[in-house]
């Protein structure tokens, strides 16, 4: 979260309390927290039975401590570790992350590496972009991730994306299991059912979605978070949640739970990640997902020109 600093405690509370309630998968990233996440999850789940859980962790980044302590305190957000890293897609540098994830987390193995931000918001350019594809394809690191995978080092390759676009790309490169998508398939926004969706369908990859509360714009906390896509959400958007909230208000349904359970009912989907930094959100957003919603909250929603007529809906 970047708006908190999470105490380790309540973070060893939070993890537990998700293992406790029967959650089993549990994503991660060297990225979050400089590596800090990655420890905290490793923590509480090094005493858990190895198989009882399935972790996914991710390349694309690799740590270091800084050269100039002072020079990167400005670009620290409060709540990581006090580490600098460089981009590396290569073989040499997927390995690198590999490894430094297992030590991170304290475990011998994980069950999938994504291929983490490789896309527009991070690589602007077209030339970086390709730059950066290069890497994974001439330096070898989709042949190391391949290889992690026959060798039975993991048992999936995936991708995180942010924006649409990024999947038709992966997909006429490599042989990609799933991806990891945050923002383009929400109650907010459903620009990846047009072509992405349907992509991964033809391919047979499966797809996990990420920020399902859309930077927390889309739950019903009193101070309501103002951010969409990690930025200070638009007037429309602000807009159009305050109009799909009053819908669910209509039917006695709990915003948080439509956001929830409605990307669930596309094919692709097989899971949601939607966060949480305290053992009572995690019983909150189960509750949440256990949460009856009637069919024609859904049929408001699309009669209202708030949800893409052609969504899946449960």
């Amino acid at each position: 979260d970047r708006r908190q600093i999470t105490p380790n405690a309540q973070a060893d509370a939070t993890v537990e309390a998700a293992y406790e309630i029967g959650i089993r998968y549990f994503d991660t990233s060297p990225w979050y927290g400089n590596g800090k996440s990655e420890h905290r999850l490793g923590h509480t789940l090094q005493e858990k039975p190895l198989g009882s859980f399935a972790i996914s962790t991710k390349i694309g980044r690799l740590f270091h401590r800084p050269r100039d302590l002072e020079a990167l305190r400005p670009r620290l957000r409060g709540n990581e570790f006090a580490f600098d890293y460089h981009c590396d897609y290569t073989s040499s540098g997927v390995l690198r992350s590999y490894e430094d994830s297992l030590q991170r987390l304290g475990m011998p193995r994980v069950d999938a590496l994504l291929i983490h931000d490789l896309d527009r918001l991070h690589f602007p350019t077209e030339e970086a972009l390709l730059a950066r594809f290069a890497e994974l394809e001439e330096g070898g690191g989709y042949a190391a991730l391949r290889e992690l995978k026959e060798t039975g080092e993991i048992k999936a390759i995936g991708v995180g994306i942010n924006r649409t676009g990024m999947i038709p790309m992966f997909l006429e490169r490599f042989e990609i299991d799933f991806f990891l998508v945050a923002m383009p398939y929400t109650l907010l926004d459903q620009h990846a059912l047009e072509e992405e969706l349907p992509l991964c369908a033809r391919h047979g990859a499966d797809v996990v979605i990420g920020a399902v509360f859309s930077s927390g714009i889309l739950t019903d906390h009193p101070e309501t978070p103002r951010d969409y896509g990690y930025q200070p959400a638009p007037e429309p958007v602000l807009q159009k949640a305050a109009r799909i909230r009053e819908v669910c208000r209509r039917h006695d349904v709990p915003l948080p739970a439509a956001a929830l359970q409605f990307p669930l009912a596309h094919p692709c989907v097989v899971s949601v990640i939607p966060g949480a930094v305290s053992p009572e959100q995690v019983r909150q957003n189960v509750e949440h997902l256990r949460t009856p919603i009637p069919a024609d909250l859904w049929a408001e929603l699309k009669a209202e020109g708030l949800l893409h007529p052609e969504a899946p809906t449960p």
